[in-house]
């Protein structure tokens, strides 16, 4: 369950969090476990100063108790003088038992998370682009955050509370049995109303923030949407209608937060009002035994504190029941991240595929993402070294579909693709990405230097040959009028640069890689004609001398194609080159007409690309 940012703090203190159980807990918790064995010991540790902290923790009242019995009672001021340097004494060991015990766990809780999350990632990025499609990005970025936090506070906090809470109160019954009976069963006669009032108060905290949370999740998808809308929601002047439906959910959020905070700060009021009845309880046994001559003042005082102490524990356990079941619930869905298996992988002993030509086989190939639906039926053809080869076709014919099972982004059904005689399906993927550069129409640019975008398409590469990639893309000109040029900082996914200007980086990203096999993926279908021209004479330098596949928008821009492939509901219709499929009148002559006849940008384009 992906939560919401602004959830209610959980934890021993702070009100009941919505309880998600895992459909596993003991399974979950197993394999927690591994990430936390590398400190063993450290943990063994650990457990003695939590069982330190509390045995001295409880041993204060006692001691109490004993000084007003023999010292006070006694007048005995040097042995006063002494016991309260001895109290003085455990009240310190107990704090810097405690305070041990909470760094150690802070230390290792965050080494065994870093495991778990380097783990997480790692295999992220072994799963195909099949498991990505399924799923949204924030899905998976709540197992990095609100999974992984629930988890971190199980470790850090709630663990080590756990069993001191458990020590604490078997401890309290146990000490508090051994110093009078009859004190103690008096003492006791409140737990099952506080054991009530938990559940029933528990309860309706637990229903109450699962609904505000569910309104919380309501309202930070209605505010991101906004946000990342707000252009379109100005530009049709219809900020009173955003904000009518924001006043709507903010309001819903606010009545399901007013009835779960006011359940959850009634248990505090609830068991301190159960505490003081115990401690009445106790004082008026207490005094009527010490009338009786059965128990001594010193002996009350102690069971006084411990009836004040016994609330805690008990408030602490359901308040960490329900944490532990949300953090086994994360790591349950963290684990089952980690169990998927990428449906793309090496066959055994996969060949490598070093230098290649570019000589690409489609033979027959056969592809669905999903079962009985074909988007691509019986394609064949040859791409021969260093040829451009062009699909055209309209929007969902397939020949997005046709690079993207080239790359081996996902695996054909039928048929076979080959690369210099060699079926990708035998060889070693790794290899086969690097012969091959790809400029998609929409490229992604990080949140880094201009300089570091360009090397990612080969991270060994040089500032010197980085900057020479760029003037062969036509990219220099405009880095250099940026404010700090190539060390110029672009913000995410390059939000500060022209779409041209992207476009252009992501041509000197693949000069970068030097492929052997090119992919254009209608890389200039979102520029002015203008922009196009100089994107077109950067495509053409980078694609001299490579096999180079170009899914084309504008139609004149594949005028040199050695191939064109027209592709309709995923097959080959019609092939052949530009001049020869318009003398045609086919498909492609229709496709042609219908979108650039006698337009004066379609002519000065098609001139720009024949002079380059």
């Amino acid at each position: 369950m992906s939560g919401p940012p602004g959830r209610p703090p959980g934890g021993p203190h702070g009100p009941m969090r919505a309880v998600e159980k895992a459909r596993n807990p003991r399974a979950a918790l197993m394999r927690l476990t591994r990430y936390l064995l590398p400190f063993k010991f450290r943990i063994a540790l650990i457990i003695v100063l939590v069982v330190a902290s509390t045995l001295l923790s409880l041993l204060l009242p006692y001691l109490i108790g004993v000084t007003i019995d023999r010292f006070i009672g006694g007048k005995d001021v040097t042995g006063l003088f002494r016991m309260v340097l001895i109290i003085l004494a455990v009240g310190i060991a107990s704090y810097l038992a405690s305070a041990g015990q909470g760094l150690m766990m802070a230390s290792i809780s965050q080494r065994a998370l870093r495991s778990l999350r380097k783990d997480l990632f790692d295999h992220i990025q072994t799963l195909s682009l099949s498991y990505f499609d399924k799923r949204p990005a924030g899905e998976l970025m709540s197992r990095f955050t609100n999974d992984i936090d629930a988890i971190g506070q199980a470790l850090t906090l709630n663990a080590i509370q756990l069993v001191t809470s458990l020590l604490s109160l078997v401890g309290i019954v146990v000490t508090m049995f051994l110093l009078n009976i009859w004190l103690a069963l008096g003492s006791l006669l409140v737990l099952p109303i506080m054991i009530v009032v938990v559940l029933l108060i528990g309860k309706n905290t637990l229903r109450g923030f699962r609904d505000l949370q569910a309104q919380l999740g309501l309202l930070n998808g209605m505010m991101e949407e906004a946000i990342g809308g707000e252009r379109v929601i100005q530009a049709f002047g219809q900020q009173e209608v955003v904000l009518g439906n924001f006043d709507k959910i903010n309001g819903a959020t606010r009545d399901a937060g007013i009835v779960a905070f006011s359940y959850s700060t009634m248990i505090m009021p609830a068991m301190n009002v159960l505490g003081n009845i115990g401690v009445i309880v106790v004082a008026g046994l207490g005094g009527w035994l010490a009338i009786a001559g059965l128990a001594t003042v010193g002996t009350i005082a102690a069971f006084i504190t411990y009836a004040r102490n016994f609330t805690g524990p008990l408030r602490q356990l359901a308040n960490l029941y329900n944490s532990i079941q949300t953090a086994l619930a994360g790591a349950e869905r963290i684990f089952d991240v980690i169990d998927e298996k990428p449906e793309i992988t090496d066959v055994p002993g996969a060949a490598p595929l070093m230098e290649i030509k570019g000589d690409v086989v489609f033979d027959h190939v056969d592809f669905s993402y999903v079962d009985d639906v074909p988007v691509l039926r019986d394609v064949s053809f040859h791409a021969e070294p260093g040829q451009m080869v062009a699909f055209v076709g309209p929007t969902g014919a397939g020949k997005t579909t046709m690079v993207n099972v080239l790359s081996r982004f996902y695996d054909i059904q039928g048929g076979t693709i080959l690369i210099d005689g060699k079926d990708i399906k035998t060889v070693q993927r790794d290899d086969l990405i690097h012969q091959l550069g790809t400029v998609l129409q929409d490229n992604f640019l990080f949140s880094n230097t201009v300089l570091e975008n360009i090397r990612y398409g080969n991270l060994k590469a040089t500032d010197e040959q980085c900057i020479e990639a760029a003037k062969l893309a036509n990219a220099d000109q405009f880095i250099t009028r940026l404010p700090q040029g190539y060390k110029t900082l672009l913000t995410e996914r390059g939000s500060n640069l022209s779409q041209g200007q992207r476009q252009l980086l992501a041509i000197a990203r693949a000069v970068i890689a030097n492929p052997k096999i090119l992919i254009l993926d209608e890389a200039t279908s979102s520029v002015d004609t203008r922009t196009e021209m100089r994107i077109q004479k950067a495509l053409l330098r980078l694609m001299e001398g490579r096999t180079s596949f170009v899914i084309a928008h504008r139609l004149s821009t594949i005028r040199k194609a050695d191939q064109v492939l027209v592709i309709k509901d995923g097959s080959i219709v019609e092939r052949g080159t530009h001049d020869s499929l318009l003398a045609r009148r086919g498909f492609y002559y229709s496709l042609y007409m219908s979108q650039f006849k006698g337009t004066n940008n379609d002519k000065l384009l098609a001139r720009a690309i024949d002079r380059a």
